[in-house]
């Protein structure tokens, strides 16, 4: 599925069972809830917190998903063409980091 194929079944989806979208603030508060809960399991599972019994069958592809969820419901309600955004974002990544990664002497010792 194409970033526009996703953005396009999330409104179809919208519309058939969701009545409407909520509101961009409302979403906005939702998408950093998910980002939330993704930054717990992480925490817990890869960082030095030990991980609790309730977080050990989080799905980390679900919570990700959660996230591209919303971020698709705010680019649907905002009119931004998501897979044409990150497409000029990578151009501008490009051509801005080219070579300051590559002479970065912390990510190459």
């Amino acid at each position: 599925m194409t970033i526009t194929e996703a953005q396009e079944q999330v409104d179809q989806w919208i519309k058939q069972y969701g009545v409407r979208y909520f509101n961009e603030l409302t979403n906005m508060a939702m998408l950093t809830e998910e980002v939330g809960e993704l930054a717990r399991i992480m925490a817990r599972r890869y960082g030095e917190q030990s991980e609790k019994e309730s977080d050990k069958d989080k799905n980390l592809g679900d919570e990700m998903a959660d996230i591209l969820w919303v971020l698709i419901c705010l680019a649907n309600q905002t009119g931004i063409n998501l897979e044409q955004a990150l497409e000029e974002n990578i151009r501008k990544k490009t051509e801005r980091d080219s070579e300051r990664h590559l002479n970065n002497p912390k990510l190459n010792s």
